[in-house]
């Protein structure tokens, strides 16, 4: 089992109306969102922990969860409204505007932890940068990585952070916590100042760190050193939730192949990641191939 921890929100997305008048229409999403949903899509046996809210928003979140065969069990549940990120795109590329403030998912708090039986836990994304609920994920990581394999992907967006310094130093423990680390090339000069991925692995001591690139794919970063991966193929619509498949499918193959474990991470060779971001790469390349964030089914492989 993987527990994916961390935002769930309606992206309004740019569309246009019959009339040809500029709109925006409501889609479930959300980075750890679109990981949770995209590894229920590809069988994996996955939870979604998150605020979640009781208004429309929410009921639509907590049925895409369930199409996607996604378990919400450990989510807290509340009346607070949900969040909505306004999303623009440049080329193909997405910029958001968050509207954030007193929702279901901004106030959950380290009393609304769920307990954990997943081998695996995931998080990331902008649930980890505001209060409380970053607290919240950064208390639920440091209390369980001792005995599960974590995974962060911080997806860094510089316009939503007005407190540098807390979420670096949020940041600076959860990545020294974490079993696997992804990052763009640009969230990794970000958070070091430069895109060196063998030192950042020293720095933080992970087992794995995946440094992607876009359509120069992913390079994989152990002790025994680096190895690139090709981006797979692919007639780019949007580049929502490409990040965010590309983890899910790479947590996927990791789980199929057996190494999904705190044993199994500190043994994992460089076949078994190469297998596991080359699936990743494969089921990123088809959710860029179509509007918005959209992670394929097992059957579309």
């Amino acid at each position: 089992m993987i527990l994916c921890a961390g935002e769930a929100l309606m992206d309004m997305l740019p569309r246009k109306t019959v009339e040809g008048g500029d709109a925006f229409a409501p889609h479930a999403g959300g980075s750890v969102f679109n990981t949770a949903i995209a590894l229920g899509r590809l069988g994996a046996p996955v939870q979604f922990f998150s605020g979640l809210s009781s208004d429309l928003f929410g009921d639509i979140l907590r049925a895409e969860l369930a199409a996607s065969g996604v378990d919400d069990g450990p989510a807290a549940i509340s009346n607070r409204p949900t969040t909505l990120a306004f999303v623009t795109l440049t080329d193909g590329h997405a910029s958001y505007a968050f509207y954030d403030e007193n929702t279901a998912g901004r106030m959950i708090a380290p009393v609304d932890l769920p307990d954990v039986a997943a081998e695996a836990l995931f998080f990331g994304g902008i649930s980890l940068v505001v209060e409380p609920c970053g607290a919240a994920y950064e208390a639920l990581m440091l209390r369980e990585a001792a005995s599960r394999v974590t995974m962060i992907d911080p997806n860094i967006r510089p316009g939503f952070i007005t407190d540098e310094a807390s979420y670096r130093d949020r940041l600076t423990g959860m990545l020294g916590a974490a079993d696997i680390i992804k990052t763009s090339d640009e969230d990794l000069e970000w958070i070091t100042g430069a895109a060196d991925a063998s030192a950042f692995l020293r720095d933080v001591g992970a087992q794995v760190v995946l440094l992607t690139r876009g359509s120069a794919g992913v390079t994989i970063v152990t002790a025994q050193g680096a190895v690139d991966v090709a981006a797979a193929k692919a007639e780019v619509v949007d580049t929502v939730g490409a990040g965010d498949t590309f983890s899910a499918g790479f947590l996927a193959s990791l789980h199929d192949q057996g190494v999904l474990t705190k044993a199994g991470i500190s043994t994992v060779t460089k076949a078994q990641l190469v297998e596991a971001a080359t699936f990743g790469a494969k089921v990123a390349a088809i959710t860029v191939s179509r509007a918005g964030a959209n992670p394929p089914w097992a059957a579309e492989l």
